[in-house]
C-alpha cells in the first residue's frame, strides 16, 4: 500500500516575482528547478511552489475565478510565543497582511494569522501538542 506523503505545495498567484520576492524575503532560498514561471522553495522536507494562478487553474481544468475565503491554511509551528510573534512582524515587514494578532488559543497554544501578498493564509502557531524535534519539524504527542 502507497503511504501518503505532503511532498510539494503549489501556491497559485497573479505575479510569479512579487511572490517569490516576498518568500525571499522570509530566507527562503530559490532552488535553482525554478524557472521565470516557477518558483521552488525547500521548506524542510516539503517544496513550496510558485505558479501563476490562472496557469495552475487551467493545469487543472478549473475556472481561476473566485477570492474570499479558500478553505485551507498554511502554518509555520515555532518553538515559542516570542518566536510566532517575532515570525509574524518579519512577515508584515516582507508584504504579509496581518489577519489576526497572535493570541493564546483556546487548544493551549499560541497563534496568529498573516495572509501572503495573493491572500494565502498562514497559521503562525506555538502549539504544545505538537512539540519540534530537532530539525524543527513537527512531532505529534498522540
Amino acid at each position: 500500500m502507497l503511504q501518503l506523503r505532503l511532498t510539494l505545495v503549489t501556491l497559485g498567484v497573479e505575479d510569479v516575482a512579487r511572490s517569490t520576492a516576498f518568500y525571499e524575503a522570509l530566507g527562503l532560498v530559490r532552488s535553482p528547478a525554478s524557472t521565470e514561471s516557477a518558483s521552488f522553495f525547500d521548506v524542510g522536507g516539503v517544496v513550496l511552489s510558485i505558479y501563476a494562478r490562472a496557469a495552475l487553474a487551467r493545469d487543472a481544468e478549473l475556472d481561476p475565478e473566485g477570492e474570499g475565503f479558500r478553505g485551507q491554511s498554511l502554518a509555520w509551528n515555532l518553538g515559542s510565543e516570542a518566536e510566532v510573534d517575532k515570525a509574524i512582524v518579519r512577515m508584515v515587514a516582507a508584504g504579509a497582511g496581518l489577519v489576526k494578532a497572535a493570541e493564546r488559543t483556546v487548544w493551549g497554544g499560541y497563534a496568529g494569522y498573516v495572509t501572503d501578498p495573493d491572500g494565502h493564509l498562514w497559521e503562525v502557531a506555538c502549539n504544545p501538542g505538537f512539540p519540534l524535534g530537532q530539525t524543527g519539524r513537527l512531532r505529534s504527542s498522540a
